[in-house]
């Protein structure tokens, strides 16, 4: 089939005006800078507001004020702390309209997308707000001396938490990891990225009319390396979402300082498909995992591996399934592809497909700048014959594109799976048991079988990270909550010191622990 036979359609512009109001609070919510900076719409370039523009002398006297704000609220029960996340919860979908208008205004992503991170907000503050207390308990562990020693480990709030997020899911990714470290007892100074900082603020006004004390979440805008460095020297702990390349910046600062950070870092996800792969299904698996977004997602699919038994029957259909696609701008849900986020990353996504082209690599589907939808849209495409020297083969598109490889077995899609310095996400496609097989021995921090990658993001109880270069640390799960505490051990002796007793000599101590130590080996380690 031609790329010509699969132009997709594009949905009608019904963009509503920005409040004055809410202009208002978001400009009230940021630490008031001495500048002002204007942020505009990729839906159309129309103006979205002004706010202030922080520096590192800002930042400085924010973690102050995060920081005499976390001392009483460490001091709150878990249910107080909870109190206040439940009504968050109940805020954030009750205003959810106003929360998807703010995710379009500031991303140019489908509704679709965007009702994405309401509902991943409200399904992550509920799950941490249930089970903070128990990630977070006192833990008896086994004692020095059976008996006299009583061993605890608790876990505290390591202070305040400097957290820098990008712009693809400016709701979801501040608040997935804001919540738990609230509920953990932390304050927290939040970077977003200049691009897309409304989300945050929308988030930041519903938490405060749910309870949060006044100056324990701070938000600060402005120059990236300035302000990263700055949180970087100020923080307790860092979290940080973003490219590999400022991963690893952020890295060797951190450890400069030797203090703990989480990184969940880029991505060059496969997607196997075996050939006895429930084909629709499958189908309908890797138009969401490769187009959700417009691929502006760090789990998304770029990579497809399908078996040469099922090659003939799925991706003609594929090419079918990725010509019905529906771009747009409507704030609706009429469309399933929205806009990429500027020109800046249009350009990237376009130089990844010329590239390809110009390399010898065969277009099935999309492949054009789409202005008649928006000055940044771009169609959902699909390559073949990607090679090595090429661009798109290994880098980090980030955006609507897929290369499609044909596959003789299992192992081979495996080893091809791997190939690679990423391994954040993967999907496997096939019977149960088969898919399974398969899927562990993916190097990736998360895989899903016959899903695309909502599974294992949704599943909130379970750890979200990333292997090889594509991050340090987890989200979700207890793994999510308790990174942002420190470990500390109680221990208490009773009856007796762990030394000589008076009168008994080293020498017969000594002699005496020998005894004692070769007992204690027919009795097996106990929780």
């Amino acid at each position: 089939m031609s790329p010509s036979a699969t132009t997709p359609r594009k949905s009608s512009t019904l963009q509503p005006p920005v409040p004055q109001e809410l202009r208002e609070r978001w400009a009230g919510l940021v630490f008031p800078g001495a500048k002002t900076q204007e942020h505009f719409s990729p839906l159309d370039g129309s103006l979205i507001a002004a706010l202030p523009q922080s520096d590192a002398a800002d930042v400085d006297v924010a973690f102050a004020r995060a920081r005499s704000a976390q001392q009483s609220w460490v001091g709150l029960s878990f249910g107080q702390r909870k109190a206040v996340m439940m009504r968050f919860h109940d805020l954030v979908l009750e205003h959810q309209a106003t929360l998807l208008d703010v995710v379009q205004w500031e991303t140019g992503k489908s509704r679709a997308s965007a009702f994405d991170e309401v509902a991943d907000i409200a399904l992550t503050t509920r799950y941490y707000a249930n089970s903070a207390e128990q990630h977070l308990r006192p833990e008896k562990r086994q004692g020095a001396l059976p008996f006299v020693t009583q061993t605890r480990v608790h876990l505290q709030a390591k202070g305040v938490v400097g957290m820098i997020t990008p712009w693809n899911y400016p709701l979801t990714l501040p608040l997935s990891d804001a919540v738990p470290a609230l509920m953990a007892g932390n304050g927290i100074v939040l970077k977003p990225d200049a691009q897309t900082p409304f989300s945050a603020l929308s988030a930041l006004d519903l938490l405060y009319q749910a309870g949060l004390p006044e100056g324990l979440f701070q938000v600060v805008i402005g120059d990236a390396p300035e302000l990263g460095t700055a949180i970087i020297n100020n923080a307790n702990f860092v979290m940080f979402t973003g490219s590999t390349e400022t991963g690893k910046i952020v890295a060797e600062q951190a450890a400069r300082r030797l203090i703990g950070f989480s990184a969940e870092l880029g991505g060059k996800n496969p997607m196997i498909v075996l050939d006895d792969a429930p084909l629709e299904r499958a189908l309908e698996g890797a138009i969401t995992a490769s187009f959700s977004n417009a691929g502006q997602l760090c789990m998304s699919i770029e990579r497809l591996y399908v078996h040469e038994g099922i090659y003939d029957r799925f991706v003609p259909r594929l090419i079918d399934e990725v010509g019905k696609l529906r771009l747009g701008t409507a704030f609706d849900f009429s469309y399933e592809v929205g806009a990429l986020i500027s020109a800046e990353h249009l350009e990237k996504v376009q130089a990844h497909v010329t590239d390809a082209l110009d390399g010898g690599a065969t277009l099935l589907a999309g492949g054009k700048h789409r202005p008649d939808v928006a000055p940044f849209s771009f169609e959902p495409t699909l390559l073949t014959d990607v090679t090595e020297d090429m661009l798109l083969c290994r880098g980090e598109t980030f955006g609507p594109v897929v290369a499609i490889y044909r596959v003789s077995s299992d192992e081979e899609a495996i080893a091809l799976a791997n190939d690679t310095s990423y391994g954040l996400n993967a999907s496997v496609w096939g019977s149960k048991t088969r898919a399974e097989s398969v899927a562990v021995q993916i190097q990736a921090g998360s895989v899903n079988v016959n899903e695309g990658f909502t599974a294992s993001w949704a599943s909130t109880d379970a750890p979200m990270g990333g292997f090889k270069e594509s991050g340090v640390g987890r989200r979700h799960g207890r793994e999510g909550i308790q990174k942002y505490t420190d470990v500390q051990t109680v221990a208490t002796q009773s009856g007796m010191n762990v030394a000589p007793p008076k009168g008994m000599s080293a020498e017969a101590f000594a002699q005496a622990m020998t005894k004692g130590l070769r007992l204690m080996k027919y009795f097996p380690f106990r929780k």
